[in-house]
């Protein structure tokens, strides 16, 4: 990707929400189809209750990594997807696959 595009440049998608008493799982994987035009190499969502955090990320599409099962074992009152451009590293590792997860401390936190 240029440093000066001359024209708008898409790369991976992030989507987010904090909605309790709803299906933060299945609303961020919506959100994630929408944006999948932004990127189509991996797929991840992390949804948090305030004491744990939940993460299903793979290799593919949307609709290849979330099935009902995996949507419904996340469960939490925010969440963070993301889908992957890469624009540097692997195109097909899993470890680029996001969201992240990174602990400070005892709080344990999603990066994407």
């Amino acid at each position: 990707m240029s440093s000066h595009p001359d024209h708008p440049e898409e790369a991976c998608a992030v989507f987010g929400i904090y909605a309790p008493n709803e299906d933060t799982a299945r609303m961020t994987y919506f959100g994630l189809h929408a944006l999948q035009h932004r990127g189509q190499e991996s797929a991840g969502i992390a949804v948090a209750d305030g004491s744990s955090v939940l993460v299903t990320k793979d290799l593919g599409l949307v609709t290849q990594v979330f099935s009902e099962s995996s949507l419904a074992s996340l469960t939490g009152h925010i969440a963070i997807g993301h889908a992957r451009y890469s624009t540097s590293g692997s195109h097909s590792s899993w470890e680029s696959a996001q969201p992240h997860l990174s602990a400070i401390d005892d709080n344990i936190i999603a990066l994407a």
